[in-house]
């Protein structure tokens, strides 16, 4: 399958933060023939490719799977549903949005309540999740006989191709990571490695990262590369804070990682011809580097991010030649990490 579609796939699955079922089983059926899959208590999948040797260091490659939505809170004696974030979505695009409950016994269909500008005064802040009303079309005794508190609401959008090699659509933050972990893994297929090897599809990212800190652990690596995506340069945003679309991944520099992991993976992108470009941050970096990186006794990482537009959003947009990019330098990563390449 390429790319492309595999980045489709996944993009289409629905896997909210803690409900990430849909996207761990097209996960677990694309990873198969690559490794021994399994599951976490928490519901990550991994994939060991390759137990290590005695001595020999261990990589993990990391992407979380999950997805920005909505949880229901609350059934009015209206019928309307309350609900509150499940991951840091944006409120700004809340409001008379089309989207799907997951109840259940199965999808209900509902809109976000929105008031009519003929019947507001002035201009109103953008309501907090919190604050919204869903709509089902349901008295409150029908709408209980399908949702509960606790289900969860996505927001779905079409994957669609723009101009070029650009695509949008939902969840793309992070599956387009795990779309350049499977690249990866592809291209290393046939590779001899002397390390060993891990990849995992990480829970519960959006909502503080305890899927990857609890695989991380049953893992137990030496090393690391977390790939996650990042911002994309748009009307309205600072250059000196985003990455630009179609200068390649963006290789992470912070206090929490690896400098040398940082430095390798420069070295390799431009040995490999690989476009490239930096993102640095002064403390964390609010990715699952942060967890990975201070398990058990510490692990060596590093991070590269695919720079997108619109994040949290359900129109994340991205250019496809940084999604292959991102996969080629984890690729060629791992080559020269199992070649003896390591760094300490």
């Amino acid at each position: 399958m390429e790319i492309k579609e595999v980045l489709r796939e996944l993009s289409i699955q629905n896997g909210m933060a803690g409900q990430e079922g849909g996207a761990a089983e097209k996960i677990a059926e694309l990873l198969d023939g690559f490794g021994q899959i399994s599951f976490t208590p928490l519901g990550s999948v991994i994939c060991r490719v390759r137990e290590p040797q005695p001595g020999q260091p261990d990589l993990l490659l990391d992407a979380h799977m999950d997805e920005i939505g909505l949880i229901v809170t609350h059934i009015e004696d209206s019928g309307f549903l309350r609900v509150d974030s499940c991951g840091g979505v944006d409120r700004r695009v809340l409001p008379a949005c089309q989207v799907t409950v997951h109840g259940r016994d199965g999808p209900v269909c509902g809109v976000i309540a929105n008031t009519p500008p003929h019947l507001s005064s002035g201009e109103k802040k953008f309501p907090k999740p919190d604050e919204l009303y869903l709509d089902i079309g349901y008295t409150k005794d029908e709408a209980e006989k399908r949702v509960r508190p606790g289900d969860r609401v996505s927001l779905p959008a079409a994957f669609r191709g723009l101009l070029g090699d650009r695509v949008s659509g939902k969840a793309l933050d992070n599956r387009a990571g795990c779309a350049a972990i499977l690249h990866a893994a592809r291209l290393l297929r046939e590779a001899e490695l002397n390390c060993g090897l891990s990849l995992l599809f990480s829970s519960m990212e959006e909502i503080g990262g305890q899927g990857a800190k609890t695989a991380a652990h049953a893992i137990s690596p030496t090393h690391a590369i977390v790939v996650d995506t990042s911002f994309a340069l748009t009307p309205g945003s600072e250059k000196t804070e985003c990455g630009e679309m179609g200068k390649g991944p963006m290789i992470g520099i912070s206090p929490i990682l690896s400098s040398r992991m940082s430095d390798r993976l420069v070295k390799i992108a431009k040995d490999a011809d690989i476009p490239y470009q930096f993102e640095v941050m002064s403390g964390q970096t609010s990715t699952n580097a942060d967890s990975i990186a201070a398990t058990r006794a510490g692990v060596i990482t590093g991070l590269i991010s695919i720079p997108i537009r619109y994040m949290h959003t359900p129109v994340e947009t991205l250019s496809f030649a940084d999604l292959e990019a991102a996969g080629n330098l984890l690729a060629a990563f791992v080559k020269d990490f199992g070649k003896g390449g390591q760094t300490a």
